[in-house]
C-alpha cells in the first residue's frame, strides 16, 4: 500500500503552469487578480467558491490546451484580497466587484465567464443583469440555496444578530502540512501533491507561527438575507449568452438544495429557465470537481467555448 501510494504521487507530479499577481483597488478594497498565460490571448474569467482562492483553479488551467489568457480574482475577504472590514458580507457587492474586475479587464468586449459554487450564483446573476457582457458562460455547480419561506424570516434575523455578538474565528494549524492533511480529510481525492499546492494559497502564517485560512472568518456568520429564488430565476432567464451546466456525479450540492430526489426535480426546474444550456456531468468527481477531474472539465470547457 505504501509503494502504491508513493508511486501515484511520483506520477501525479506535474510542472504548473506560471502564474502572475496584480492588485486593483476595486470599490476601495484592495483586489488580488491571479492571471495564466499570454496578455494577448482570448480571456477567460473563472471566478471561485465559498472559502476558496483563485488559484485553486491552477489544476484546470495547467489542463488546458488552447492559448488563453486566464484571469482569477480573489473575491473579497478571501486569498489576498482585502477583507471588507465590516460585520457581513453583501452579496450584490460580489456583483458589483465583478462588474468593476470585467470593466478594467474587457472594457469593450463581452466576455467568457466561468464560476464555481457560490462563484457560480454570482455569474449567473451577474449574467442575467448585464447580458450584454458576457459571451458564454460556465457555471460549475452554482445552483444556489433552497428556496427560503417567509416565516424563516424572523429566526433568520435573530440568528444574524446573536452570531454579531460573537468574535468569529478560524481554526489555525500548526504547520502547512497540517492544511493539506485538512483539505485531504475533507476531499479524500486530493493526492499530496495538489493538497501540498492548495495548502500555500489557502493559508499564510500568522504573528504566532502557526497556519491560517486565507478567508474572512466573518464568512461563517449566516447572513441575514433570505434566498430568493424566483429573484435568482428572473436573472437566469434574462441570460442571452450560451450557458455550459457541469455538474460532478457524486457532488454533495444537495446539501444546498435539501435531499438528493427532490433537489433534483429542483435543479432540473432551474436549469429550465435558461435559454440555451449544454448539461455536462463529470465523472469520479465531488463538488470540487475542478480539483478531481482537471482534465476533464478542461476539456469540456475548452469544446463548449469553441463551438
Amino acid at each position: 500500500m505504501a509503494l502504491a501510494r508513493v508511486f501515484s504521487r511520483q506520477t501525479e507530479m506535474t510542472t504548473h503552469t506560471p502564474s502572475r499577481s496584480e492588485f486593483l483597488t476595486i470599490r476601495g478594497l484592495r483586489c488580488h487578480v491571479r492571471h495564466w498565460g499570454n496578455e494577448g490571448a482570448p480571456k477567460l474569467f473563472m471566478m471561485h467558491g465559498w472559502m476558496d482562492v483563485g488559484a485553486s483553479f491552477q489544476f484546470v488551467v495547467d489542463a488546458l490546451q488552447g492559448d488563453w489568457h486566464v484571469i482569477a480574482p480573489d473575491w473579497r475577504g478571501f486569498g489576498l484580497s482585502q477583507r471588507s472590514g465590516l460585520d457581513t458580507y453583501w452579496f450584490p457587492d460580489y456583483l458589483a466587484d465583478l462588474d468593476a474586475i470585467l470593466r478594467h479587464y474587457s472594457p469593450d468586449q463581452a466576455v467568457y465567464l466561468l464560476g464555481h459554487s457560490m462563484g457560480g450564483n454570482i455569474v449567473g446573476l451577474y449574467a442575467g443583469a448585464r447580458p450584454e457582457r458576457i459571451r458564454k458562460l460556465i457555471n460549475l455547480e452554482g445552483a444556489g440555496l433552497r428556496a427560503a419561506k417567509p416565516e424563516q424570516t424572523p429566526g433568520r434575523y435573530a440568528k444574524w444578530m446573536d452570531s454579531l455578538l460573537e468574535q468569529p474565528d478560524m481554526r489555525t494549524y500548526p504547520t502547512q502540512a497540517a492544511v493539506a492533511a485538512r483539505l485531504q480529510k475533507t476531499n479524500p481525492r486530493l493526492s499530496d501533491d495538489k493538497a501540498a499546492f492548495l495548502a500555500q494559497h489557502w493559508s499564510a502564517q500568522n504573528d504566532a507561527g502557526a497556519w491560517e485560512i486565507l478567508g474572512d472568518p466573518v464568512h461563517k456568520q449566516a447572513g441575514p438575507l433570505p434566498y430568493h429564488v424566483d429573484d435568482v430565476m428572473a436573472c437566469w432567464q434574462a441570460i442571452t449568452a450560451p450557458v455550459l451546466w457541469v455538474e460532478a456525479d457524486q457532488t454533495n450540492m444537495w446539501d444546498w438544495m435539501g435531499s438528493k430526489p427532490a433537489g433534483r426535480v429542483e435543479l432540473e426546474r432551474r436549469l429550465g429557465h435558461l435559454r440555451d444550456v449544454t448539461q455536462e456531468l463529470v465523472h469520479d468527481a465531488g463538488h470540487m470537481l475542478h480539483h478531481d477531474q482537471p482534465e476533464a472539465l478542461a476539456q469540456m470547457i475548452e469544446a463548449f467555448l469553441a463551438r
